[in-house]
């Protein structure tokens, strides 16, 4: 029994060893523990329809700043993939990614307009379906989340 214990000693120190080789040293700079990255999202009013090969969604902002916000960060992250999270208390109830269309990035006067389009039928379809589905979410009660990339660039309700 204590030579198993002593096995099990050293097989942990090769391990400890091994896993601590390809770890960089702290500097005191270096963040520890729960750190949270927060950014300010720009409230919008959302406005979506469907169009001939897809559907158009309007984010416009009543704030200059948020407007300006909305439209550095659609420019910095354009060409990327368009999501959707629909939300209710906080809580997540739908993500629509656009990834079965190409979608385009316009600056409006007080924000923008995204454009999402497929010249496949079925992928038209299912865009317009999502569509119908977050006008209905919105129309309900439900807050939309627009996000390129991953990232948030604006949240907010249906005109």
């Amino acid at each position: 029994m204590k030579s198993a214990m002593k096995m099990e000693n050293k097989a942990n120190k090769m391990m400890m060893s091994r896993n601590m080789m390809g770890m960089p040293a702290m500097n005191p700079g270096m963040a520890m523990g729960n750190t949270m990255d927060m950014m300010m999202i720009p409230r919008c009013m959302f406005k979506m329809e469907k169009c001939k090969d897809g559907m158009k969604i309007s984010c416009e902002a009543h704030d200059e700043m948020a407007a300006s916000m909305m439209q550095n960060l659609c420019t910095m992250l354009n060409g990327g993939m368009v999501g959707f999270q629909m939300m209710m208390n906080g809580m997540t109830m739908m993500t629509c990614n656009m990834m079965m269309g190409m979608c385009k990035c316009e600056m409006t006067m007080n924000g923008l307009m995204i454009t999402c389009t497929s010249g496949d039928a079925q992928c038209c379809k299912m865009i317009q379906d999502c569509c119908s589905c977050m006008m209905t979410m919105m129309e309900c009660g439900c807050m939309c989340c627009m996000t390129m990339n991953g990232t948030p660039v604006c949240c907010g309700a249906c005109c």
